[in-house]
C-alpha cells in the first residue's frame, strides 16, 4: 500500500512538473516569427479576442495562435486588451505581447500632411492612417463651432493645415488632429513674423487669414522655390494698387468646386461666376485655394521688392516677369509658341511610332 502511494505521488509530481513546464513554455517562450525592425497592428475598439488574434497573425506578429489563446484566457488578460496602434519587435513571449496590449502601450501613428493639395485629398490620406473616416475629418473642418474654438473659421481652417509630418495616437479624433496642426501653424507663424522683421521686410498689412490665402496662391503658382518671393511680390503689387489679382489658381479652384477635377483653362473659364474667381471679383478669394508650405508663407511675409505686375510660364517650371502689359504679351506669345512647337513635336513622334509599328 505504501509503495502504491509513493508511485502515485511520483506520477502526480511528474505530471504537475510537466504541466507547469508546459504552462511556463506557453507563457514565457518567444511566440513571434523572426523578423527585423518592428511590425505594427491596429486593433479597433470592441475587437473580440479572436479578431485580435486574426490581426496579430495576419500582420506577421504572432507565430502560435493556440498558445496565445490559452495564455490570454488562462490569465484573463484577453478581456483586458486595449484598442490602438501597437508596434512589436521579434522574440516576444505571449506574456510580453499580452502585457503590452493590456497596458495600452501604443505607438503613435506617423501622419504626413502634404502641400499644395485639395481638402478631400488631405482628408483621404489622413483617414488612411487614423481610426476616423475621411467624412469625419471633412465634417470637423466644416464645423463652425469647432473651427471658432481654435481661432479660425470654416473658410480658412484648411489653410492652416501646415504640411509636415506629425505623430498622433491612432484613435485620436479629427478635432484633436486639426487642433494640434493649427497650433503648429501658429507657432511657426509667430516665428516667421519675427524672421521677416529681422530681415528688414516691411510689416505685412495683411491678416493671418489673408497671408495664408495669398500664400496658397503662391504655392499653386510656383514651380521652383526660388521664385516664391518674386511671385508674392507680383500679387502684393496688384493688391496694393487695387488691381484685380487675376490669379489662375483661383479659377482652377473654382472649376474643381464646380466640375470636380482640374483641367486646362479656356478663355470662357475666366468669366465664370464664382466667388473664388479673382478675374471677376476684386481682392483676395474668400479662403485659401490649397494648404501652403512654410516657404510660401515666408515669401508673402518677406516678398521680393520689385516693379513686376505680370508673369508667364516658361514651360520649365520657371516664369518670365514683366512690368508692363506689352512686355507681358510678348512673353506670353513666346510661351505659346514654345507650347505649339512641343505639341507638334509630340504629334510627329506619335505618328512616326504608329507608322513604324
Amino acid at each position: 500500500m505504501r509503495k502504491t502511494f509513493v508511485r502515485v505521488l511520483v506520477v502526480l509530481v511528474v505530471l504537475g512538473a510537466a504541466v507547469a513546464g508546459t504552462a511556463a513554455w506557453m507563457a514565457f517562450s518567444a511566440n513571434t516569427p523572426e523578423f527585423e525592425d518592428e511590425r505594427t497592428v491596429k486593433l479597433p475598439s470592441g475587437s473580440s479576442l479572436e479578431a485580435i488574434q486574426d490581426s496579430l497573425v495576419s500582420n506577421g506578429i504572432l507565430a502560435n495562435r493556440w498558445t496565445f489563446d490559452v495564455v490570454a484566457r488562462g490569465t484573463g488578460w484577453g478581456d483586458q486588451i486595449k484598442s490602438g496602434h501597437y508596434a512589436f519587435e521579434a522574440g516576444l513571449s505571449n506574456i510580453d505581447l499580452l502585457g503590452k496590449l493590456r497596458r495600452g502601450e501604443e505607438t503613435p501613428v506617423r501622419l504626413t500632411i502634404r502641400s499644395g493639395t485639395r481638402k478631400d485629398f488631405v482628408a483621404r490620406s489622413v483617414a488612411a492612417e487614423m481610426a476616423f473616416s475621411e467624412e469625419a475629418f471633412l465634417a470637423a473642418l466644416a464645423d463652425p463651432e469647432f473651427t471658432a474654438s481654435i481661432g479660425t473659421d470654416t473658410a480658412h481652417v484648411f489653410g492652416f493645415m501646415l504640411p509636415d509630418t506629425y505623430f498622433f495616437y491612432w484613435e485620436s479624433s479629427p478635432q484633436t488632429v486639426i487642433t494640434e496642426v493649427k497650433k503648429t501653424f501658429d507657432r511657426f507663424y509667430e516665428g516667421a513674423l519675427e524672421r521677416a522683421a529681422a530681415s528688414g521686410a516691411p510689416a505685412s498689412r495683411l491678416s493671418k487669414d489673408d497671408v495664408t490665402n495669398m500664400a496658397a496662391i503662391v504655392e499653386w503658382e510656383a514651380g521652383i522655390e526660388e521664385e516664391k518671393p518674386t511671385i508674392a511680390g507680383v500679387y502684393l503689387n496688384r493688391l496694393r494698387d487695387r488691381w484685380p489679382l487675376q490669379a489662375d489658381p483661383t479659377v482652377q479652384y473654382a472649376l474643381i468646386q464646380l466640375e470636380g477635377s482640374k483641367r486646362r483653362l479656356f478663355n470662357r473659364d475666366y468669366r465664370i461666376e464664382h466667388p473664388y474667381n479673382t478675374y471677376k471679383f476684386q481682392g483676395l478669394p474668400p479662403g485659401p485655394v490649397t494648404n501652403p508650405t512654410r516657404t510660401s508663407i515666408e515669401a508673402v511675409l518677406a516678398p521680393e521688392s520689385h516693379g513686376y505686375y505680370f508673369f508667364v510660364a516658361r514651360g520649365d517650371g520657371s516664369h518670365l516677369f514683366s512690368r508692363t502689359l506689352g512686355e507681358h504679351r510678348r512673353n506670353a506669345q513666346a510661351y505659346f509658341r514654345v507650347m505649339r512647337e512641343r505639341r507638334a513635336a509630340r504629334a510627329a513622334e506619335a505618328a512616326a511610332a504608329e507608322s513604324g509599328s
